[in-house]
């Protein structure tokens, strides 16, 4: 009973700091910008989480997500615009719902056909139909608004207790509320019959269709599910951005959401929520700092393909086990060397990436430019030899590490299976 106590006290507890998390963000980073990242990171959330329904939770690999997070969007954009004009008693706070529901509703038609097929047919389907979609967006502009899209402002109807959604800080909470709603009842999902079946559909379909399930209808009910969280996200959009173009419903956005789930963590509940800060970043820091930065983020998702298919939450828990039996400490100074010795290879590899780029796309600026601070000239063979020796050396070094870190991780997981087996002995 103590350990069931401890348990649920442990589970309160992290949802207590998610909650707390979103309430004190905006208070410690208060700059418009940072109030607008934050505003994109919940949205991000929402809709990573809602794509790890079908991803991490059914076995199902989407390529047309978007379709939905973007129907939601529309409807929402065309719902926040008949408030305005024609008077509907809508309130602005529920129009992420008018979005979820939007596009559950285009789940429930898609959804049928989608998923009679599973696995590769299953993604090919949903790539087909994301594609449709996407042409029929600039065909239908009377919906779409064609090239445009459609706008709205999101400052309409009655304003109780002076909040009307006009200050980013006050939309900003509207999406935090709605993005701690929104993750828990996803978690509460996964602990459903449905969410269960659906685990089970994943990991061996033919015994559940031996015990009497119909596999084809719990991944339809999860997919209109998923589409239903889909929406909300997009309606939150619609709201933020006060624009909707048919960028939303296209295929480098679903493969986006596809792409940071997994580098979040597609087998960890929280993992799509690292997913969703990251493709923030990614889209709006990184994006900033260098045009090469969809190469920079490509190279990450192959390296995280070879080495860590679990994604960064998978990584985070394999070092919180390791914790729970005492031997971190042993590890940091490795994380240190190796995480040093990666930033060097990627010193060197990213001066080589800017300077092909400044002669590609800047070759009428000169030779001359500068990448964190230092002067290259990228037609100059100093520059190019040295940023080759950089990265062969932080290759090399890392090489050196990743052989001592990998005997020393051994080590530890060999200790932690002897101590788990003499606990479990009676």
């Amino acid at each position: 009973m103590g350990m069931a106590h401890r348990f649920r006290f442990g589970r309160s507890a992290i949802w207590g700091a998610y909650a707390l998390v979103l309430l004190v963000a905006p208070l410690l980073f208060n700059t418009s910008l940072a109030h607008t990242m934050l505003s994109q990171m919940g949205i991000a959330i929402i809709v990573c989480l809602s794509y790890n329904m079908l991803l991490g939770q059914g076995g199902m690999l989407s390529f047309g997500h978007a379709v939905y997070s973007g129907m939601g969007a529309f409807l929402a954009i065309h719902a926040l615009n008949l408030v305005g004009k024609a008077g509907w008693p809508i309130p602005v706070s529920l129009i992420p719902i008018v979005g979820g529901l939007a596009a559950m509703l285009v789940a429930v038609v898609l959804g049928y056909v989608t998923t009679k097929k599973a696995a590769t047919p299953f993604a090919m389907i949903t790539l087909g139909i994301g594609e449709l979609v996407w042409a029929s967006a600039l065909m239908f502009p009377e919906f779409f608004g064609g090239e445009g899209g459609i706008s709205g402002n999101r400052v309409v109807g009655p304003s109780p207790l002076g909040i009307s959604f006009g200050p980013q800080i006050q939309l900003y909470y509207l999406i935090a509320l709605y993005t701690f709603v929104c993750t828990v009842l996803m978690y509460a999902f996964t602990r459903t019959p449905l969410g269960r079946m659906l685990n089970a559909v994943r990991d061996n379909p033919e015994r559940v269709e031996f015990v009497g399930y119909d596999t084809q209808k719990v991944r339809y009910l999860s997919f209109v599910i998923a589409a239903f969280f889909a929406g909300i996200s997009g309606g939150l959009a619609a709201l933020n951005f006060e624009i909707v173009t048919s960028e939303v419903v296209s295929g480098p956005r679903s493969g986006a959401y596809l792409l940071f789930t997994f580098l979040g963590g597609a087998t960890n509940f929280f993992g799509p929520i690292i997913g969703g800060v990251l493709m923030v970043l990614a889209g709006v820091l990184l994006s900033e700092l260098t045009r090469a930065w969809l190469l920079y983020l490509g190279l990450v998702f192959m390296f995280m393909v070879m080495y860590a298919p679990g994604g960064i939450a998978s990584l985070i828990m394999m070092n919180v086990r390791v914790a729970a039996f005492g031997r971190f400490k042993e590890l940091w100074v490795s994380y240190l060397a190796l995480a040093f010795c990666a930033l060097v290879a990627l010193l060197g590899a990213g001066i080589m990436i800017e300077m092909v780029y400044h002669l590609q796309l800047n070759a009428a600026l000169g030779p001359e430019l500068h990448f964190v601070g230092v002067p290259l000239n990228a037609k100059s063979i100093d520059s190019w030899f040295g940023a080759i020796l950089v990265m062969a050396t932080g290759i090399g070094l890392f090489e050196v590490v990743r052989r001592h870190y990998r005997r020393q991780w051994g080590e530890i997981q060999a200790y932690i299976a002897r101590e788990v087996a003499l606990r479990e002995k009676p």
